[in-house]
């Protein structure tokens, strides 16, 4: 079975191996050709032959960016294996151009896939021009552009992917070939249309602020600024400010020990999340610095080689904490999770790169930090728990949008569950309001919002749940703990449930020895009438209700959450008549060593009409009704 070995990653020659290593099982799974790489059966809206092109396409990131970087620093072993890849590469992309060879990607369509791995290519060859394009024929080198050149002549969708074709058209002009300006005009024009402030954009739609900023938008323009700053250095200028300003906030969905929080689309993606510190090193950018970025960077990548996420065969599998395809895209196919090779992109800096050279640092995280572009309240503690807050966020068109980007916190030690069907075990509505019909079991979640409001120590949203069903929710960070006050006005009598972290049932990925079974045991569980605390060994959650109703465990379905594949839940339920109603709850989430200590500490809250005041270790807060 294959088991990437644990280490600690110092410098170039570590994340060489690593990547190497990561790559070394999809050998024997490339065509005869070199152009096509399958790696399971699971499909994608594109179809297979698109899938397989994906494949070969998405681990040229990393390999691209090796290539790019030199062999300087590597060990003997190290630099002949990368030479045996290169080889592999160089015949995949002669054959996979051209339109006379049987394994040829073929013509683009409108918006199509192929537009999106197009990237890579560009971007190996704009690195590596000596091993893609100098040695071809004249024969070969028409094929590959006159392959490329399609993306000028198709329909592009209107967010990040028209940095595909502008990274394309920068090939061309580096390789002295004719490009579009027409193309790259627009291209900008819409990227431009998608910016927002303080170095952050949104993705095409409005409203949806997610990794395709940093993983995607900001990576793509570092990296054209890196090439194009003596050509376009007034362009360039402006992308690396932006990417600077970026920098100050986007920080925050980390911890030092390099987890970040889970949130949005396309998490199947991984340490792609640390691709954008990567790419400010290409562009010469310190941001917080290069030892803080570096400490992020390859932390992160440790913490994802720590977890199950790898077929026995040695794919990276479709998933998050571990394979699952619940949680997953209509775009995902078996070679899409490859894209997190982007972070790799740390392998074009030299090993004398200050990326490299500097020792890593940890970073001064505020403890309580407002994001405004995101519409986000972050908090850190000492034990590198990050919890988003969020309001504002809203997605369309894509799977489970509700659950990646609507619920109230998301952490980077609890994870978040997506759903697999409307009771509360299928639904697994951790961290949310869901609301069924009196009696009909069959809840839901908001999905859009009317009005939202970020305050520098609470968030207010107005949503519609339901029809004749209208919700204004507060949320108070005071971490470890949270509190909610949902001010609930109903034409229909209603059950509600608001769910707290969802926490693992058992120590996941074990097999404990003995006689045990290795779940939580019943006494694990301190039941009140008001309460529901688990307290587990390796972990704390915990429900208070403060208004009435009745607080209990829901054991969620199998593979919902996407850290852990067997959780329950701490949840309030409440059953209201038509009316106008308050519902104040508080949640507790915990790791450290205090953690269950923190159960007995929680929130001291008077009610009084149109007030409520909330006492917590020393801090008083005070929420009136918004009109």
């Amino acid at each position: 079975m294959f088991q990437i070995e644990q280490k600690k990653l110092k410098d170039r020659n570590d994340a060489a191996a690593l990547l190497l290593e990561m790559v070394r099982p999809l050998k024997p799974m490339f065509s005869p050709g070199c152009a096509w790489l399958h790696v399971g059966n699971t499909a994608a809206h594109y179809g297979e032959k698109a899938a397989r092109m994906e494949g070969f396409a998405r681990v040229l990131w990393g390999l691209g960016a090796l290539w790019g970087g030199g062999d300087k620093g590597l060990s003997p072993d190290l630099k002949k294996e990368s030479e045996e890849w290169l080889a592999i590469y160089q015949a995949g992309l002669i054959h996979g151009t051209d339109p006379d060879h049987e394994e040829y990607w073929g013509s683009l369509n409108d918006y199509d896939q192929k537009m999106v791995e197009m990237a890579s290519l560009a971007v190996a060859i704009s690195l590596s021009p000596d091993k893609f394009w100098e040695p071809l024929t004249k024969d070969q080198k028409s094929h590959l552009y006159q392959w490329l050149n399609q993306i000028n002549e198709k329909k592009v969708h209107p967010n990040n992917w028209r940095f595909f074709r502008i990274l394309v058209n920068m090939t061309f002009c580096h390789l002295g070939l004719p490009w579009s300006e027409a193309c790259m005009e627009d291209d900008f024009k819409v990227i431009e249309d998608c910016y927002t402030r303080e170095g952050w954009y949104y993705d095409g739609n409005p409203g949806q602020v997610d990794y395709y900023i940093p993983f995607a938008i900001q990576f793509y323009a570092l990296i054209y600024a890196g090439f194009m700053e003596n050509n376009e250095p007034e362009l360039s200028e402006k992308l690396k400010e932006r990417a600077q300003e970026f920098s100050k906030t986007f920080i925050y969905w980390f911890g030092n020990d390099g987890n970040e929080i889970p949130f949005g689309r396309s998490l199947t993606y991984r340490f792609a999340h640390g691709a954008y510190f990567s790419a400010m090193g290409f562009a010469g950018m310190e941001g917080p610095g290069y030892g803080i970025m570096k400490n992020l960077a390859l932390r992160n990548l440790e913490t994802w080689m720590a977890r199950p996420i790898f077929e026995p065969s040695g794919v990276l599998s479709i998933g998050y904490g571990y394979p699952n395809l619940y949680m997953s895209e209509r775009y995902n196919a078996p070679g899409s999770p490859y894209w997190g090779f982007k972070t790799f992109f740390m392998l074009a800096l030299p090993d004398d790169h200050p990326f490299w050279t500097s020792e890593p640092e940890a970073y001064p995280f505020d403890k309580l930090k407002v994001l405004s572009e995101p519409h986000m309240l972050v908090t850190h503690d000492e034990k590198d728990h990050v919890m988003a807050f969020v309001t504002g966020q809203h997605s369309k068109n894509h799977g489970y949008c509700q659950q990646k980007y609507e619920k109230f916190v998301y952490s980077n030690q609890f994870g978040f569950s997506v759903s697999r069907g409307h009771g509360l075990e299928e639904g697994a509505f951790d961290n949310t309001l869901a609301i069924s019909l009196a009696g009909y079991e069959h809840y839901q979640m908001r999905y859009g919002t009317k009005e939202y409001r970020i305050y520098d120590d609470r968030l207010y949203m107005k949503y519609e749940i339901m029809p004749r069903v209208m919700v204004e929710t507060t949320i108070i960070p005071l971490a470890p703990w949270h509190v909610r006050i949902h001010r609930i006005h109903t034409e229909e009598a209603i059950d509600v449930a608001d769910g707290g972290f969802a926490i693992e049932a058992e120590k996941c990925f074990h097999v404990v020895s003995g006689a045990a079974n290795g779940k939580y045991e019943p006494a694990m569980v301190e039941q009140k009438p008001d309460s529901t605390a688990a307290v587990f060994p390796w972990g704390v959650s915990a429900a208070v209700s403060y208004t009435g109703g009745n607080s209990a465990l829901v054991t969620a379905y199998p593979n919902t959450n996407l850290f852990y594949n067997l959780t329950i839940i701490p949840t309030v339920k409440t059953a209201l008549e038509p009316g106008d109603h308050l519902v104040v709850t508080a949640f507790l989430g915990d790791r450290s060593e205090l953690a269950q200590d923190w159960v007995d500490k929680r929130p001291k809250i008077l009610l009084e009409e149109d007030k409520v005041t909330i006492g917590f270790q020393g801090q008083v807060k005070v929420w009136v009704k918004e009109l």
